[in-house]
């Protein structure tokens, strides 16, 4: 039997901030260049971290990547000590400062597609890191994401990691964000979601996630061929800001959450071989327009299997939404009745996390969905699962580290980057995960 899952949720960085690097997402190039909070940050995601954990639900911790990225700097013919290269960059170059601090590795939905033993040939839990490839600033990711997830799922007879698909711009894959797995026990059904095809729609925004790339990840993760399906994103939701399919679509057990226009066709005609067993609930453009849909980031809420205190599914799925959602009539409105809709989805919450909305990242954005068994739950590296006392621990390790204010300027100052540096070389002693950072290696 299938635990519910545990979900991952990545650490914001101690440089976070509103760079707008991310195009064709609307809430990150509108808020470009003001200035943020890392330390409010930070502390709403371990409140939402918390909020999970008190549902019953597993909740794990990936770290931060270090940044600003001295080696990368370095690649591109910065020189001298790592305070000479961070000025360097700064007078000649500002924007790739921006590019070399952003703290987008926060999103673990982009981290990888995960696909359960349950649903795999081989009975093993599959990971797929995703390359990024369509962003510069998250393309360098990848290489310290494998490496992190490698060292959570070391277990070889129980965990496949994954070298990534090869990054290229007909190979661009971004992850769990294109990626719902349904079902309860035993095997599930998939969906994967790419936003070209054979005769693209011109978009004013380049689709991100690429067929090639998905079909590739869904042979490396051995999903049979009848327990998935390919949709293709609606270039109409592209062009809007769903630059993801989790802008439009969440789902989780036997529950979909879908907004109208998400897909190329209907998605109840596309999954027309699941009615017998899935609960598709669909939200009309009468009930919330695209747009709306996509500011107040309704599908991107997580849903979650709630346990019981002994550890058990009781049956019940909550929702967890921005309070965006909750603020914007419409979206509030069709929450309550998707909550009520008399599926196992039943108890909806509500968590604020401003700073990574303001970056276009929801509560779905944060998280990477990993379902395992008993067994598979034990073998996961145990420092990194969060528990009461380490939620405090990192409540305190982040406020003692972490600046409240940061604007572009500020990433040039040699005092963040040893500030970043003390936090993470504590964070990876906290986490017992050892040497994962290239300035831990010197």
């Amino acid at each position: 039997m299938l635990h519910p899952e545990i979900n991952f949720d990545g650490l914001v960085g101690p440089t976070h901030g509103f760079g707008g690097l991310s195009f064709g997402n609307l809430a990150s190039t509108q808020n470009k260049a003001a200035a943020s909070n890392p330390r409010a940050a930070v502390l709403q995601g371990i409140e939402k971290m918390k909020l999970v954990a008190s549902l019953g639900v597993p909740q794990g911790v990936l770290p931060p990547h270090d940044r600003p990225n001295i080696p990368l700097l370095r690649r591109l013919g910065f020189s001298g000590t790592d305070e000479r290269v961070l000025y360097k960059a700064w007078k000649s170059d500002p924007a790739l400062l921006v590019v070399a601090s952003s703290a987008s590795a926060m999103w673990a939905a982009n981290a990888a597609t995960v696909c359960p033993s349950a649903d795999s040939s081989d009975n093993r839990v599959h990971i797929t890191p995703a390359n990024l490839a369509y962003q510069f600033h998250r393309s360098r990711e990848t290489p310290t994401t494998t490496r992190i997830l490698k060292r959570i799922f070391a277990e070889h007879s129980k965990f496949v990691v994954h070298e990534p698909v090869p990054s290229h711009t007909s190979t661009g894959d971004e992850g769990a964000a294109n990626h719902v797995r349904l079902g309860m026990d035993g095997p599930g059904f998939q969906i994967f979601v790419c936003g070209d095809g054979a005769n693209p729609d011109a978009t004013a925004f380049p689709a991100r996630q690429r067929k090639r790339a998905t079909l590739a990840v869904i042979r490396l993760n051995r999903v049979a061929p009848s327990r998935c399906i390919v949709l293709r994103q609606n270039p109409t939701a592209i062009d809007a800001g769903a630059f993801h399919n989790d802008v439009l679509c969440v789902g989780s057990a036997d529950v979909l959450l879908v907004h109208a226009l998400a897909y190329r066709r209907p998605a109840a005609e596309l999954l027309a071989e699941q009615s017998s067993w899935l609960n598709f609930l669909e939200v009309p453009t009468d009930e919330l327009c695209l747009e709306d849909a996509i500011s107040s980031y309704l599908f991107n809420s997580q849903l979650v299997p709630m346990c019981s205190d002994d550890g058990l599914p009781t049956g019940d799925l909550a929702m967890i939404a921005p309070t965006e959602v909750r603020d914007h009539p419409a979206a509030f409105a069709a929450a309550q009745r998707l909550t009520s809709s008399g599926t196992r989805l039943k108890h909806l919450h509500f968590v604020n996390l401003n700073q990574s909305m303001r970056n276009g990242g929801g509560p779905a954005c944060l998280r990477l969905r990993v379902p395992v068994t008993p067994a598979e739950l034990t073998a996961i590296h145990p420092a990194v699962i969060l528990t009461p006392q380490l939620a405090e621990t990192l409540t305190t390790w982040a406020t003692r580290h972490y600046r409240t204010q940061l604007t572009p300027d500020d990433l040039a100052d040699p005092k963040l980057l040893a500030e970043s540096r003390a936090a993470l070389d504590e964070l990876t002693q906290l986490l017992d995960l050892g040497s994962i950072y290239d300035f831990q290696k010197a």
